[in-house]
């Protein structure tokens, strides 16, 4: 009987991702995004005891453009989830799906001695670590 391949989160991850101040303005964070794939924002932790924060870009579309508030007026930290649901880099993709599943999320930060250190997602999952399992 041969063993199942595993493939580690930290395998699939996309490494590149945009920190942003929970203070910021949703207009500054916009501005300041460097990543073209970004599809959210990290909120950085206001101290060492604080926990990261989470702004999708969907949450900026629900929150501020559909009830026509003014980006320039709508501060992140108004909009964010925190805290969130943290993935560690050396779980299997296959538990890191169950998780999204069972919490109903599409990405999640991935932390490693409570630094982030990328991002993954579905679809990191399936087209970076499900077709290396085929």
């Amino acid at each position: 009987m041969s063993e199942r391949k595993r493939i580690r989160v930290r395998d699939v991850m996309k490494e590149k991702f945009d920190l942003v101040h929970g203070l910021a303005t949703v207009a500054e964070a916009l501005q300041q995004m460097a990543h073209v794939e970004t599809k959210c924002l990290i909120v950085e932790k206001r101290h060492e005891h604080d926990e990261y924060g989470l702004v999708m870009l969907s949450d900026i579309s629900k929150k501020v453009l559909a009830k026509d508030r003014a980006p320039e007026r709508v501060n992140i930290y108004e909009i964010m989830a925190k805290p969130v649901i943290t993935v560690d880099p050396e779980m299997d993709i296959r538990y890191c799906a169950r998780l999204f599943e069972r919490f109903g999320i599409s990405r999640a930060p991935v932390v490693e001695n409570r630094r982030i250190i990328g991002i993954v997602s579905h679809t990191d999952m399936v087209l970076r670590g499900l077709v290396k399992l085929l």
